[in-house]
């Protein structure tokens, strides 16, 4: 009779840890009241149909919204990571305005290859590549001559180079992030201090104010407290400038390795102003998109079949576009002298499309009704992937922290090694505000207003896919993201180090 009941307790453990896995999942699948109200309606079919033909017709380009781009300034132009997303539209944008590409210089790891920038005056904009994690390499890039016919003129430098890394969380595997984002930073400050420039401004990410989420939440909230306990904490948040105001938060305090090193690496870009050098940081709101190359809209775009427990989320979302005007808003203000003690000098600025955030289902819905390649997603259950999280991420950092055994243990490869317990925190619902970036001047502010909303900006990437798609025989393009990217820097410097030794 004892033996029939010593089991009793392992069943009912079991049957109360299924209990709890169940309502924690069917919290991750509902979207807070809260939150819900900000974006109270969904993208339709007919809405996004028109939008399309409209945009068809009149496509967004650079000359469509030139009245909006800053005014040309008397100056010549370093921008770090000028081929990725943000700072291409930088250059195309300084173009469009009239900078002859003789006066601008782009300093990347790779050469450019966004189809907007291979024809036209992009191609003759000057081109170094370069590693910005070596002070000697930046510094030459800094340094080489410029065209007589600008070589006089002042220097601003837009800083956007980074990689990013969206799950590692362990101080264990910091280094890439920091080699890059946090010592590539302050190679950055220095070269442009010797090559005399007098306004840097750098891209950050709004993502360094997300608190890690707490999954696990305590059993006794998720079913005898209120509703709005029993969420998982920090399960929707506000992006926003107020944490540069206080102390730099401990590494565990940011959801991952990523956020971390933008942290840093801009505190090191306001912290170097001064009249000398006038220096700020825009950070885009934490999914930018808007070319091929991104994350976001392409990575919808680049799958027949996408599996996702997202479909409920909401999060804002910035197009390259808005965030390039922001960065010239910013660089107009700062082109006065005594700009470096106004008070938008030395500081962030969160920037975002002009609208309410949306929910992931209406991307979703975009590219299905929309892209001219097929697409489906496929529900999972967020709780599987939360379980499946956590032993991915210690198979990661076993294999880091014995090296030795790296020869044994093969390397996780593709989107697998990403699924890490960091992820859930840029996947819960995030809403950005650009409310001080908005603000006329005069306020304090960078008088920004984005230029297209978030509805245009994605059903003009479709509208892009499909013209390049449209010979293709339903075969989609390969594009590099600034994911893949990252790991393609990570395994030459990788590569590089093993040479050395």
């Amino acid at each position: 009779m004892l033996d029939h009941l010593s089991g009793w307790p392992l069943l009912l453990a079991a049957l109360l840890a299924v209990a709890y896995l169940v309502r924690l999942n069917q919290l991750l699948l509902r979207t807070p009241d809260e939150i819900a109200q900000l974006t109270p309606t969904r993208w339709t079919t007919t809405l996004l149909l028109d939008t399309y033909r409209r945009l068809e017709a009149h496509p967004i380009t650079t000359s469509s919204y030139a009245k909006r781009i800053s005014p040309k300034l008397e100056r010549r132009y370093i921008v770090t990571g000028g081929c990725g997303l943000v700072g291409g539209y930088i250059v195309l944008q300084l173009l469009e305005r009239g900078q002859p590409p003789e006066s601008i210089r782009i300093v990347d790891f790779r050469p450019p290859n966004r189809a907007d920038m291979l024809h036209g005056p992009a191609t003759k904009v000057d081109f170094v590549q370069t590693d910005i994690s070596s002070a000697e390499a930046t510094i030459k890039a800094f340094r080489k001559p410029w065209h007589p016919s600008m070589a006089a003129l002042p220097l601003t430098v837009f800083h956007t180079a980074a990689v990013i890394v969206p799950s590692d969380r362990s101080k264990l595997v910091s280094g890439f992030c920091d080699a890059v984002n946090v010592q590539g930073t302050r190679n950055v400050v220095d070269a442009a201090r010797r090559a005399g420039a007098d306004i840097l401004i750098s891209t950050t990410s709004a993502s360094i104010s997300i608190r890690p989420v707490e999954l696990w939440v305590p059993p006794w909230r998720m079913w005898w407290f209120t509703p709005n306990d029993a969420w998982p904490r920090h399960y929707w948040q506000v992006l926003d400038e107020k944490d540069f105001f206080e102390p730099l938060r401990r590494h565990d305090e940011f959801y991952a390795n990523y956020p971390a090193s933008k942290a840093a690496a801009e505190r090191i870009v306001c912290a170097a102003n001064s009249r000398e050098l006038r220096t700020g940081c825009i950070r885009p709101a934490n999914g930018v998109y808007g070319n091929p190359t991104d994350n976001t809209v392409a990575g919808a775009l680049a799958r027949a079949v996408l599996p996702t427990w997202t479909s409920h989320i909401v999060q804002s979302f910035v197009h390259g576009i808005n965030v390039a005007i922001a960065h010239l808003d910013f660089e107009a203000i700062l082109a006065s002298p005594g700009s470096a003690s106004s008070p938008q000098a030395g500081r962030p600025f969160v920037v975002t499309d002009p609208n309410p955030p949306i929910a992931y289902r209406d991307l979703y819905l975009l590219v299905r009704t929309l892209a001219i390649t097929p697409f489906r997603t496929l529900r999972i259950q967020p709780i599987v992937m939360v379980l499946l999280s956590y032993p991915i991420e210690w198979y990661c950092l076993f294999r880091a922290k014995y090296p030795f055994l790296q020869k044994l243990l093969p390397e996780l490869t593709g989107e697998v090694k990403h699924l890490k317990p960091g992820i859930f925190s840029i996947c819960t619902h995030l809403v950005a505000s650009n409310a001080l970036a908005s603000q006329p001047v005069t306020r304090g502010g960078l008088g920004y207003t984005g230029v297209l909303t978030t509805l245009e900006g994605m059903t003009q990437e479709v509208l892009e896919w499909n013209r390049e798609h449209k010979d293709t025989a339903g075969a989609r393009k390969s594009y590099q993201s600034s994911v893949s990217l990252a790991d393609d820097i990570a395994k030459a410097a990788r590569a590089a180090k093993s040479m050395a030794q």
